[in-house]
């Protein structure tokens, strides 16, 4: 079945040509960016069955939700795939997605993000467990790599509700089921101490906001463990290695990892911290988020 790709980007990456050349005679791509002043524009010619869709500034939703549903209104297939543009699309990465619908039905592959700074490169076993793990286990979406169908969703009061929030695939997920793939992706995460302090928030709001009762759940998992580690070095140096384990068994392999117990012990303030946040930036613009269809955008 044609395939409409979305792909989110300001400035036309790597990824972008990764994608382009997937594409079979009957698939597109939409490279959805905010306004003619982006540099991706600048881009031209474009590849065959590429398509530029501005999607202007959004009002009471984050960037990225913004873009989506300019895109998702603009493709042409009922088939969709969500991307980003900060990660390596293998030649098989398109196929594989399709391959997957066809199998499962709504399929998303997992993020691996690989700390750019000492804070991310310290937050790196937190994010494992979290990130990798936490979206295989709990199928969430992911939206940098997520393929479903229109019909998988009620797409009028999806796309209304998509105008309202912050988090794209948080919120697919509460529309229809995802079955993850163990296929990962590994995700730049930070560069500066403010860009993984934002990230970091952006999450865990996320996480709040979609899935408050586990992630209380979690919370408390988080400081029981740390509690555990710094009583029993045997119990500390035991979830080293699991955590070293299950990150192997998806292919990651950091020595980030074996700050696993430190990473703990950073997560735990920073969660406090990032719970109590009034705002956070991303992707150049800040946010404040009340509630899960309440986002204003303030000048960053």
């Amino acid at each position: 079945m044609p395939t409409s790709v979305l792909l989110p980007t300001v400035s036309w990456t790597d990824a972008c040509d990764d994608v382009a050349a997937q594409l079979g005679p009957e698939d597109e791509l939409l490279v959805i960016h905010d306004s003619e002043d982006d540099p991706v524009v600048d881009r031209t010619p474009l590849p065959e069955n590429v398509q530029l869709v501005a999607a202007g500034d959004p009002v009471e939703c984050s960037g990225k939700a913004n873009a989506i549903a300019a895109g998702m209104e603009t493709a042409n297939h009922d088939r969709l795939v969500w991307t980003d543009d900060d990660f390596h699309h293998p030649p098989d990465w398109l196929a594989q997605l399709q391959a997957d619908y066809a199998e499962h039905g709504p399929t998303t592959e997992l993020p691996a993000f690989v700390g750019q700074d000492p804070l991310a490169v310290l937050l790196e076993p937190v994010y494992v467990l979290g990130g990798t793990l936490g979206t295989y286990a709990g199928d969430h979406a992911w939206g940098g790599a997520v393929i479903f169908d229109r019909s998988d969703i009620d797409e009028a009061a999806f796309l209304s509700e998509l105008r309202q929030t912050i988090s794209d695939d948080g919120l697919l997920g509460e529309h229809t089921d995802v079955t993850s793939v163990r296929r990962v992706r590994r995700v730049p995460m930070g560069g500066t101490f403010r860009q993984t302090l934002e990230r970091h928030v952006r999450f865990n709001q996320i996480f709040a906001t979609h899935d408050p009762t586990v992630a209380k759940l979690s919370f408390g998992a988080l400081v029981a463990v740390l509690v555990g580690c710094v009583l029993s070095p045997l119990f500390a140096v035991g979830f080293t290695l699991l955590t070293v384990g299950v990150s192997a068994s998806f292919g990651i392999r950091r020595l980030s990892l074996l700050l696993t117990v430190p990473a703990l012990a950073a997560a735990v303030p920073l969660a406090v911290y990032a719970f109590s946040r009034d705002t956070f930036v991303w992707g150049g613009r800040r946010y404040r988020w009340r509630s899960k269809f309440d986002v204003e955008v303030l000048d960053e």
